[in-house]
């Protein structure tokens, strides 16, 4: 008979994430202040002596204006065409991701200097923290994401 998950492979991501961070000296966890990823770190420092919990509209997905809410099989064929042009609707580019992020970081470094701080936040952010901090290529993230993987680190220059 084959093994399952293990138990805590079924936890929603909240709890994932508030195990793989408690007790790791964070000094403070910012969200997009997008529901799902507040509520993700509510999750996942219930109860425990958390860091302090912050939110930022820098950190929201891109804005996909009019297709907002669209699954990715919609989003996904057209995503290379937004990279530098907003999407309609009065949407966003990748690159105004990759400006907002930037301007975060900036501000993260001012005050949390030396400090240990966890971003919740979605896939274009990820991809603009990959650009700014792992030079990574907008195009090639943009055209072929990198699957997720929990727990990336980056360290500020």
């Amino acid at each position: 008979m084959a093994a399952g998950p293990a138990l805590g492979d079924r936890a929603p991501p909240g709890r994932r994430t508030g195990r793989r961070r408690r007790g790791t000296g964070l000094d403070a966890v910012y969200t997009s202040d997008l529901a799902r990823a507040v509520e993700t770190a509510r999750i996942a420092f219930a109860g425990a002596e958390a860091p302090v919990l912050l939110q930022d509209a820098r950190l929201r997905e891109c804005d996909y204006g009019d297709l907002n809410g669209a699954p990715t099989s919609v989003l996904h064929p057209l995503r290379t065409r937004h990279i530098d042009r907003p999407w309609p609707g009065g949407g966003q580019s990748y690159r105004d991701v990759v400006e907002a992020t930037a301007a975060f970081l900036r501000d993260v470094a001012a005050a949390w200097d030396g400090g240990r701080v966890l971003l919740i936040a979605h896939s274009a952010n990820r991809w603009a923290l990959d650009c700014l901090l792992a030079g990574a290529r907008l195009e090639s993230l943009v055209a072929h994401p990198p699957p997720w993987q929990p727990g990336v680190a980056y360290t500020l220059p």
